[in-house]
C-alpha cells in the first residue's frame, strides 16, 4: 500500500484520491519542464522540488508520482483509469512510498529511510518504476540522511526518488549534489486568487482568506476548508493583531498558549515579515524594523531548534515572544512608524 510513513493529518491525504492529480497553474512552465525530461528519457534518477511552504510543492510531487505510476498517461497527465491508477487513488500502491515526520515529531527518521532503501533495491510490483517521496526533505535527521545516501549512490532502475524541499540548504550537500534541483514558482496574488476563486466561488471571499494566509494559497485553502480549526486561525490572526496593536499583549499570550510552540513560531514568523514589508522608505532604517529583523533572525533559530527536537513550553515562549513583539510597537510609537 502507499505508505504515508508519518504524520497523521499530511498536507495530502493519500488515499480516497481524485482520479487524476494535476499539478498547481503557477507549477505549469516546471510541469511542462519535468514531462518533457520524461519524454525524452532524461527525468533524474534523484529530483529535488524547492518551493516556500503552502505553496504546493507536495502537490507537484503528487502529480509527478502519479503520472509515473500511470500505464497509459492521457493528455500530459495520469489516466485516472488504469490499474496503477486506481492502486495510487486508493493509497494501496505496493511501489509508491511516501514518508513523512512521524506524528508527533517534526522529524523523518532513519527506520522510516531504511524502509524506503528496502524498496528501492526490490523489483516493481504493478509496472516498470518506483516512487518515494520525501516530504519534507529538509526533515531528514542526520542517521537518515546517510541511510538515504545508498539509494541515491546505487540507484536501482526505474526507481524515482522525489525530494520536496522549502529549505534546501538545510538538506545535507552530500544529498543536494545528487539531486537534480527543480525551483519551483511562488504563485503571485493574482494567480492564487484565481485559484482561489474556483473553490470560494467569491473574489472578495478569496481575498479575504488569502490576506488572512499570508498569501500562501494552500494555507489560505486549509482555512476555507477546516474553518473548525479554530486554534490554527485564532493564533495566525493574533499574531497579525499584535502588531497591529489590535489586542492587548496578556490577550495574545493567552492566545497562543493554546498551540504548540512550532505553530506559535511559525504565526509569528508570517506576522512579522508581514510587519517588515508594510515598512517603507526611511522606516527600513528605523530602530523598531531592526528589532523586527533581530526576531525573525531569533525565529529562525528557535525554528531550527524545535525541529531539532526541542521542546519549549508554549506559555512561556508566548510570553517571550509578545513581549519582543511589544518592544518593537513601542520602538515603532517612538519612531512614528506602525505597521500595519
Amino acid at each position: 500500500m502507499i505508505g504515508v510513513l508519518g504524520s497523521a493529518s499530511p498536507v495530502i491525504e493519500l488515499s480516497g484520491l481524485p482520479a487524476i492529480s494535476p499539478p498547481l497553474p503557477w507549477h505549469n512552465e516546471a510541469w511542462a519542464q519535468l514531462h518533457q525530461q520524461l519524454a525524452d528519457d532524461r527525468l533524474p534518477h534523484a529530483l529535488m522540488l524547492a518551493g516556500l511552504p503552502h505553496t504546493g510543492a507536495d502537490r507537484l510531487a503528487l502529480a509527478l508520482s502519479r503520472l509515473l505510476l500511470c500505464h497509459a498517461p492521457s493528455g500530459g497527465l495520469n489516466c485516472g483509469k488504469c490499474h496503477g491508477c486506481e492502486l495510487s487513488a486508493s493509497g494501496t500502491h505496493g511501489d509508491f512510498l511516501w514518508l513523512q515526520p512521524e506524528e508527533g515529531s517534526r522529524v523523518i527518521k532513519i527506520d522510516q529511510v531504511r524502509k524506503a532503501v528496502d524498496l528501492a533495491q526490490q523489483t516493481a510490483n504493478f509496472g516498470a518504476r518506483k516512487v518515494i517521496v520525501l516530504e519534507p526533505a529538509d526533515a531528514m535527521n542526520v542517521s537518515a540522511a546517510n541511510a538515504l545516501l545508498k539509494s541515491l549512490e546505487e540507484p536501482s532502475v526505474g526507481t524515482h526518488l522525489v525530494l520536496v524541499c522549502h529549505r534546501p540548504h538545510a538538506v545535507p550537500a552530500t544529498i543536494r549534489s545528487r539531486c537534480q534541483m527543480l525551483k519551483l514558482a511562488t504563485p503571485t496574488t493574482d494567480e492564487s486568487l484565481s485559484w482561489l476563486d474556483q473553490l470560494t466561488g467569491d473574489r472578495e471571499g478569496s481575498a479575504q482568506i488569502l490576506d488572512a494566509a499570508d498569501g500562501k494559497p494552500l494555507l489560505a485553502e486549509s482555512i476555507y476548508r477546516q474553518p473548525a480549526d479554530k486554534d490554527q486561525h485564532v493564533a495566525r490572526l493574533t499574531c497579525r493583531s499584535l502588531y497591529q496593536g489590535s489586542v492587548a499583549p496578556a490577550e495574545a499570550t493567552k492566545l497562543l498558549a493554546a498551540t504548540t510552540a512550532s505553530e506559535i513560531i511559525e504565526h509569528l514568523l508570517g506576522a512579522t515579515q508581514v510587519f517588515i514589508r508594510n515598512q517603507v522608505g526611511n522606516a527600513l532604517q528605523q530602530t523598531a524594523t531592526r528589532e523586527a529583523f533581530a526576531l525573525l533572525d531569533e525565529l529562525g533559530r528557535m525554528r531550527l531548534a524545535v525541529e531539532g527536537g526541542a521542546n519549549p513550553n508554549p506559555q512561556l515562549l508566548a510570553e517571550v515572544v509578545v513581549g519582543k513583539v511589544d518592544e518593537i510597537l513601542g520602538l515603532a510609537h517612538a519612531d512614528g512608524t506602525i505597521g500595519s
